[in-house]
């Protein structure tokens, strides 16, 4: 089985995390690996503060939380996302509006915010799809109109830049994922990037129980958010590479364009113009000639060998988000589509172009008629 995804790891994590551990660094509260991956990030970034995580879904609960918004305000979330950027507002009582996506990146439709946009609109949740950035630039020229907050979910784009920008850098805060699969990662662990100083006090204070001076007395609700310092060391190690697995997997993303190209029925990934996309997963939407649903791929691959994804199950249809009080209906007709025929294929940085013509040559075979006779 060709797996969606094989982490990048080698000799010099595995050192850094036993140094690591040989230094006592053990937790998130004391030690060298945090602060250095903390100023590492935020200087591959070009942004004033990164703040260190345990998780992605942690370091978007925090970035809601420091914004102090009241229960039953809405926060403008993209809808084709994983269910973590909902729900870092929904356990903090605040409702989310899902904006739908448009075709040709699968982000959120920026024509569509501004109709969405109400009394208790507060904030605006971006999510980079599958490594392809936001219009950025256009985003906060709407945001800065209305007044609203903006967070930017990175989980899925580390190093994608929007006319040379790095994503992250562009909201009060940028939210990102180290968790195995991701560009980078530290196995678990997050991160928080602004360019506020007040913000990135805001943060740190929250991650760590809200201490203050006397210890054990507390004036705000904090979270225990912090990620350990044998987890930053590996980080440190991995945002040496970066650039490296970055263009590994745009390679990749190469030659899966040069041979699913000449398959007939298949949208692929879009790069516009003034992005970098960091492709952290390479995905594909199957259009109604293609002969097959997505679901009978998926099926046919794995008979084959070859492990796939489905795109998320966009938020306006999540009954949990539906069902809480103040829900607002919107209709998000590409996203339906996407969860519908979209699904994302090995993505591995290591991969060869010699796996990359099996897994084309295994998709030709899906859909062809004599399958079944073959595979039955």
């Amino acid at each position: 089985m060709i797996p969606v995804f094989d982490p990048v790891i080698g000799e010099e994590e595995i050192q850094a995390v036993v140094s690591a551990l040989r230094r006592g660094e053990i937790s998130g509260s004391f030690g060298s690996a945090i602060p250095e991956f903390e100023r590492s990030f935020a200087a591959y970034l070009g942004c004033k503060h990164a703040v260190a995580v345990n998780s992605g879904t942690a370091a978007l609960h925090l970035a809601v939380g420091a914004l102090g918004l009241k229960p039953g305000e809405e926060i403008l979330v993209s809808a084709s996302t994983n269910i973590a950027s909902a729900l870092a507002a929904y356990h903090q009582g605040l409702i989310t509006v899902p904006v739908d996506s448009e075709k040709q990146t699968w982000n959120l439709d920026l024509d569509r915010i501004e109709s969405l946009i109400g009394p208790k609109t507060r904030a605006i949740m971006p999510v980079h799809l599958y490594g392809h950035p936001v219009d950025m630039d256009r985003l906060m020229q709407i945001a800065q109109k209305h007044k609203l907050a903006v967070i930017e979910d990175c989980a899925e784009s580390h190093g994608a830049t929007v006319r040379g920008r790095m994503t992250g850098t562009f909201g009060e805060f940028g939210c990102f994922s180290f968790y195995a699969n991701k560009v980078i990662t530290t196995g678990e662990g997050g991160m928080v990037t602004t360019n506020d100083d007040k913000l990135a006090e805001k943060i740190r204070l929250l991650r760590n129980l809200a201490f203050i001076e006397p210890r054990f007395f507390h004036r705000e609700a904090g979270y225990n958010f912090r990620m350990p310092g044998l987890q930053a060391a590996m980080g440190v190690v991995q945002v040496g590479k970066i650039e490296k697995i970055i263009a590994d997997k745009r390679r990749v993303a190469k030659f899966y364009n040069e041979r699913l190209q000449r398959i007939p029925g298949l949208q692929l990934p879009a790069e516009l113009p003034w992005a970098r996309n960091v492709y952290w997963m390479y995905a594909i939407v199957l259009k109604p000639d293609f002969g097959l649903s997505r679901n009978e791929l998926m099926q046919r691959l794995k008979k084959l060998g070859v492990d796939t994804r489905t795109f998320f199950c966009p938020m306006n249809q999540q009954p949990v988000l539906r069902e809480q009080a103040g829900y607002r209906e919107v209709d998000c007709p590409v996203a339906d589509a996407l969860w519908e025929n979209g699904l994302y294929l090995p993505s591995g940085p290591t991969l060869t172009k010699e796996q990359i013509d099996q897994i084309g040559q295994r998709i030709e075979e899906a859909r062809s008629p004599a399958f079944g006779k073959i595979n039955g």
